[in-house]
């Protein structure tokens, strides 16, 4: 840049007798050489301007880009959680409709152990038409001992009697263990009182004499 200000003042003479050109200066025959060349001070402002607009355009659109970033993990978090919560609500009433009348359900297990224990207690050999008082009578507690069970089943209530079945824990509870002739270890040798299931959860244990090796 220097060499091409003296060369423009060198060449400043020879144009001295011309009237258009006597009145330039060096210093304007230089800043015109300057900006042949594109080296300008307008231009190199320029370009700074530039490099600053655009470095702050980086800056500005990495941090949107990190902010947009934060905010979808935000709203995915919150979309997973409230399916999470829907779901969970979902199987909250799902229960309360299955399970809501375990409560009266257990009250009517008694009325049920009930009829059957009467039904039990009735001599078979009794039962004939010499006696049709008690004929009737124990026709008509077997039929209630029935519709009950009946209602039960429409209602998901199962009744469970493991007699010979493989202890279970979850369905069965022990009151003894004894060696018993004819009964596999670990096996139901003698139920007490039935059990029931409501949709497959245990409402009440079957009461059960577990056999074991004598």
């Amino acid at each position: 840049m220097a060499n091409l200000c003296v060369r423009a003042a060198r060449q400043s003479y020879l144009y001295l007798a011309s009237p258009s050109l006597s009145r330039s200066s060096p210093r304007w025959l230089c800043t015109a050489a300057q900006r042949q060349n594109g080296q300008g001070p307008e231009d190199e402002a320029e370009k700074l301007e530039q490099s600053a607009a655009e470095k702050a355009s980086a800056e500005e659109k990495s941090q949107l880009e990190g902010q947009l970033k934060e905010v979808t993990e935000k709203y995915k978090r919150a979309l997973a959680d409230t399916e999470n919560l829907r779901v969970r609500s979902q199987k909250m009433v799902e229960d309360a409709k299955l399970y809501g009348v375990q409560g009266l359900c257990k009250d009517l297990l008694e009325v049920a152990d009930i009829l059957e224990k009467a039904t039990e207690s009735v001599p078979k050999e009794e039962v004939t038409a010499r006696n049709p008082h008690l004929k009737s009578l124990y026709d008509g507690l077997v039929m209630t001992e029935a519709q009950v069970q009946k209602v039960f089943t429409k209602h998901g209530l199962v009744k469970i009697n493991p007699d010979g079945q493989k202890f279970d824990p979850y369905e069965h509870e022990a009151l003894f263990h004894t060696p018993i002739d004819g009964k596999v270890p670990g096996t139901v040798a003698v139920v007490t009182k039935v059990g029931y299931k409501l949709h497959g959860r245990t409402l009440r244990p079957a009461l059960v004499g577990v056999a074991k090796a004598s």
